[in-house]
């Protein structure tokens, strides 16, 4: 991936760095791997916000299977062991596993996006309402004073568009 770096340090700004993860070429339960590797590899913990437990189950499924990497260990409410997972997939705001960062799926979650160093919020571009409560999180995040920052796919990784 192009220039999405993990482990850049967050501003001097009380807010969080919050990036918006636009998805035109490849489907979440492809590129979230990716990301989770890469923030993997800088050492951080991470949480998955997912909107319903369907989602959660298809992305722990696809977890399993990804061939990004040979392993992504994580775990959910149904596996326990929270504190000892690098990856929590979750349906709702807990962080048992200290996370620092925060991956949403389509804004799931509250806004309080307190106590996290990245906030990743990945969202559907061919999905007109996805795209349109993003646009509105974006504003709302903006308002809250984080660090903002746009990546969108394109055919060799993210770019930063904005």
């Amino acid at each position: 991936m192009n220039g999405a770096d993990t482990d850049t340090p967050t501003s001097g700004k009380e807010g969080s760095q919050v990036g918006f993860y636009h998805l035109t070429r490849t489907p979440l339960a492809e590129a979230l791997p990716r990301l989770l590797e890469r923030s993997l590899k800088t050492g951080e913990r991470s949480v998955v916000r997912c909107p319903d437990a369907t989602t959660l189950a298809g992305l722990d499924k696809a977890m399993w299977s990804s061939s990004v990497c040979l392993w992504l260990p994580h775990g959910h409410v149904y596996d326990g062991d929270e504190a000892f997972q690098p990856i929590w997939l979750a349906c709702d705001d807990a962080v048992p596993n200290g996370a620092r960062f925060l991956f949403r799926v389509d804004g799931a979650g509250g806004e309080d996006l307190t106590g996290f160093k990245r906030v990743f919020d990945l969202f559907d571009g061919a999905d007109p309402q996805s795209v349109t409560r993003a646009r509105e999180r974006w504003r709302a995040a903006k308002g809250a004073g984080h660090e903002l920052a746009y990546w969108k796919q394109e055919e060799t990784g993210w770019c930063q568009a904005g």
